[in-house]
């Protein structure tokens, strides 16, 4: 795996990295990995790191499940203009919740998925209040961990469908859920909000 500058979509963050490290020569690694969301405490660490001075080149690698908005606009000015011999690597689960910001100023590499996933159970080009409301029936009783798997499914699958509005508006009501999750907010309110504020964004 190239140590250049970039956002690496991946399920299995610690794997990646190990990989990461099988191919670094001379370079200097450090790594900010957290194990749900990336924090703007982290990014205001990561921003002293690239600020310090080495002879080598520096990999910093930066590693979530996600990347609030606020966090990435905190790091949008170091990715742009990064000090000399710094890289910084995105390590994260969802495509959906990078902005087009950071989008536009590195490359992304989505590292392919082995294991198969199950049917979502949800027709994302059909969507409608209907099958929003049979959705959120067949998963009242889901937890906050497995909510945060099937929101990152939806994401991918709004995706793919290509009948969403997906500009920074939609990208951000992805994040928010995962972030709501994290606090601890109900995940079948979450789900309902998340569903609910899609069918807003869907094309007509």
């Amino acid at each position: 795996m190239r140590l250049i500058s970039q956002v690496i979509i991946t399920s299995d963050i610690e794997g990646t990295i190990a990989k990461l490290e099988v191919s670094k020569t001379t370079e200097r690694f450090v790594k900010i990995v957290k194990e749900d969301t990336f924090l703007v405490e982290d990014a205001k660490l990561a921003i002293e790191k690239a600020y310090m001075a080495s002879e080598e080149t520096t990999v910093i690698i930066l590693a979530a499940k996600t990347f609030s908005p606020i966090v990435q606009n905190k790091l949008l000015k170091v990715i742009e203009e990064p000090p000399p011999k710094k890289e910084f690597i995105l390590l994260t689960q969802s495509k959906a919740t990078i902005l087009d910001t950071i989008r536009s100023r590195l490359p992304i590499t989505v590292l392919s998925e082995e294991r198969e996933e199950e049917v979502l159970g949800l027709e994302l080009r059909q969507l409608s209040l209907a099958t929003v409301y049979e959705f959120i029936q067949a998963h009242k009783r889901t937890d906050a961990k497995a909510m945060k798997l099937l929101v990152e499914r939806i994401s991918k699958e709004a995706i793919r469908s290509q009948g969403y509005d997906l500009d920074e508006k939609t990208l951000i009501l992805f994040s928010n859920a995962f972030l709501a999750l994290d606090v601890g907010s109900p995940p079948q309110f979450v789900l309902n909000t998340l569903l609910l504020k899609l069918l807003a964004r869907k094309k007509r």
